[in-house]
């Protein structure tokens, strides 16, 4: 394309692009298709097609890092319940089929658009001093159980990553249709020589990508000025 677009422009009907560049439809849609595989277009529900922002970098690495909640961390928490969690999680944390973890949910924005939601599993144990006098529910609570976590010393944490499909809670948080890909980073976090936390993250992945190394977290790659073409 000889025009440029900005980051979240609504790009003109199929026709009138067409139209502009003066390609065959047939043509048209094959460079947009292609555009959309390489993460530089989205298709948003109920909105239409627009420039995507910059893709996230997922660092996945094994050193010690930090806990989530700490000073640089980005992930907005939206609430927090206590409740037992799926078998395969409390496997993971290798606590009791029926125990009950606090469960804090967490998002990602970055361009105004949501890029990663997370569910991040955290024994009654690894936060004893968590009270109700803290916050019942809600943003408040998630903080409470995050500040917490910070007086943990970290040993260290572990990491996974698979390429999944988004169900239909996922898909509603990320505005993504249900099914679509998405990369799920698992990690385990490691304290006083066991699992005091269990994050599953997911990202969509037509607007992240994975890097390999051992600083672990994640970067954001900032470039506003990026352009479609």
């Amino acid at each position: 394309m000889e025009s440029e677009f900005s980051v979240g422009e609504i790009l003109p009907n199929e026709r009138d692009l067409a139209a502009r560049f003066g390609v065959a439809r047939a043509t048209l849609r094959q460079a947009l298709e292609q555009l959309e595989l390489e993460g530089r277009l989205q298709r948003r529900r109920g909105v239409g097609t627009t420039v995507a922002p910059p893709r996230v970098g997922v660092a996945v690495g094994t050193e010690q890092h930090a806990w989530p909640g700490s000073a640089d961390d980005v992930w907005q928490p939206a609430d927090c319940t206590l409740a037992v969690p799926p078998a395969t999680v409390a496997q993971a944390l290798e606590s009791g089929r029926d125990d009950a973890v606090h469960t804090v949910r967490r998002s990602r924005v970055t361009h105004g658009q949501p890029v990663a939601a997370e569910l991040l599993y955290v024994p009654r144990e690894s936060v004893p001093g968590l009270t109700a006098i803290d916050a019942p529910s809600g943003p408040a609570r998630a903080r409470a159980v995050l500040r917490e976590l910070q007086h943990l010393e970290l040993e260290g944490q572990e990491s996974a990553v698979e390429l999944g499909s988004a169900r239909a809670g996922e898909a509603k948080e990320l505005d993504r249709l249900p099914g679509a890909p998405v990369l799920v980073v698992t990690t385990r976090y490691i304290a006083e020589g066991r699992a005091a936390a269990l994050s599953v993250a997911t990202y969509r992945a037509d607007t992240c990508r994975l890097t390999f190394g051992d600083t672990g977290g994640v970067v954001v790659h900032q470039d506003p000025e990026r352009r479609a073409s």
